[in-house]
């Protein structure tokens, strides 16, 4: 069976630009982990791409956030409009469906970081409008609105006022990358589902980038997802993880949940470097569900974590949305 791939979160915007952030490069066929000729070639596919920002480019590249920002979110609606004949920008599930069902994939708007917009929830409606349909609150580092995985530290006053405005619109929450703290602030006024865009399983491998038990339940319990990331490190050891220890994280959160109704894919392809064994792009998902049934899976629960879940949470959001 050719399952549909629904990918949670992808770099590729910020791979298109390059490192001078001013090259665009072509979805259509690149070098990449993920380019629209290999994507055709899935049962369907729905990619959300990530307009990634982070003081941390002033740096890297000598560009301002804001305007990163504005490059990766002109560079995604520029390729998507010259591939209109394979892809488009996606505003609902239905949307989605409709475009599948007519053998055209989809592009979904997402947001990885808030540097880029000054961490200012009033312009949430705004970005909304234009597409945006999931938000994380930051990145790695510490900001104005919460504390990382890597900096601890939990929502401020300005935070919860972002969660609760995102949701008032039907925006997704993103967790991946949040702090531990930074976590719980946000199930405790969360009401609406929460994601975890691309995180594993941290009892799988110790990683604070993973979930832990406990907040894989309460994503479940929120009715949300969490994405399965396929970067190597955060799956096993960088250098030997494979498709087998990929499997290993979803067998396990379906320990926890025997449902399967709330596991995702959220490769982090283009942002990562190295994939797992066995999956060198958007073209290796297939190898990926492949395992999944070897390892004991059927094939709704596959079909439910390649596409359904997905579909299901951004389903539940626009309802919270209409209440």
């Amino acid at each position: 069976m050719n399952f549909p791939v629904f990918d949670l979160h992808c770099d590729t915007a910020l791979a298109l630009l390059g490192e001078d952030m001013n090259q665009a490069g072509s979805l259509r066929k690149n070098d990449l982990h993920i380019d629209l000729e290999r994507a055709k070639e899935l049962g369907g596919y729905c990619q959300c791409f990530a307009c990634f920002t982070t003081p941390y480019m002033e740096e890297w590249h000598k560009i301002s956030p804001i305007l990163a920002f504005e490059r990766e979110l002109a560079t995604i609606q520029r390729e998507v409009d010259k591939n209109k004949d394979l892809i488009g920008i996606a505003y609902s599930p239905r949307q989605i469906e409709e475009n599948r069902a007519k053998g055209k994939m989809s592009a979904v708007l997402t947001l990885e970081g808030t540097a880029g917009f000054g961490y200012d929830p009033e312009l949430l409606e705004s970005l909304h409008q234009i597409g945006f349909r999931i938000t994380s609150l930051g990145w790695n580092e510490k900001n104005p609105l919460t504390g990382s995985h890597r900096t601890g530290g939990g929502l401020t006053d300005r935070g919860r006022e972002y969660v609760k405005e995102a949701q008032r619109l039907g925006m997704l929450i993103d967790v991946s990358h949040i702090s531990d703290e930074g976590f719980w602030d946000i199930m405790k006024i969360t009401n609406a589902p929460v994601i975890a865009t691309h995180s594993n399983s941290r009892a799988v491998w110790n990683s604070s980038r993973n979930l832990t038990d406990d907040m894989f339940r309460a994503i479940v319990e929120t009715g949300g997802v969490a994405g399965l990331n396929m970067y190597a490190g955060f799956i096993g050891e960088e250098d030997t993880a494979d498709l087998d220890q990929a499997c290993d994280h979803v067998l396990h959160f379906m320990e926890l949940d025997p449902s399967g109704k709330h596991i995702a894919l959220g490769g982090d392809l283009d942002g990562c470097n190295p994939l797992v064994q066995g999956l060198d792009g958007v073209q290796g998902y297939p190898r990926l569900a492949r395992r999944l049934l070897e390892r004991g899976l059927d094939e709704k629960t596959v079909m439910d974590i390649y596409w359904n879940n997905a579909i299901g949470v951004m389903e539940c959001a626009v309802c919270n949305h209409a209440k």
